[in-house]
């Protein structure tokens, strides 16, 4: 099995609703992406997936975040996801997962709200 990383980040705002803490209140990130990726065959050129491609294909999807008020983003709104990191995570999987060549299995997306606070989501 072949797994390759690639990181990106996103500046946005957020607060969660129904939490008692200074979290409820506006506040904003820089967010830190990692996402993961696996497979089993290389192409010719010896590799799973360029890492451009793959580059590019987090940075759409986390363009979707950047300088938002991730609570207005859909699927944040209201009476939809609470913008945890946890819930953050499981969206961009989602919307990576989506995106990718069928040969490739999204892995994992590690999504930090700090430098010593992460949230990984995986369906493994």
């Amino acid at each position: 099995m072949y797994y390759l990383k690639v990181n990106d980040h996103f500046d946005a705002a957020h607060f969660l609703r129904n939490y008692q803490g200074k979290c409820a209140n506006v506040h904003g990130h820089t967010w830190q992406v990692q996402a993961v990726v696996k497979g089993t065959k290389l192409n010719k050129q010896g590799l799973l997936i360029d890492f451009g491609i793959l580059k590019k294909l987090l940075a759409i999807v986390v363009e979707q975040l950047d300088h938002k008020l991730i609570n207005d983003v859909k699927g944040f709104s209201e009476n939809e996801m609470n913008p945890t990191a946890e819930n953050i995570a499981c969206f961009i999987f989602n919307q990576l997962r989506d995106k990718l060549p069928e040969e490739i299995t999204l892995s994992s997306i590690e999504v930090w709200e700090s430098p010593k606070s992460s949230a990984i989501y995986s369906q493994e």
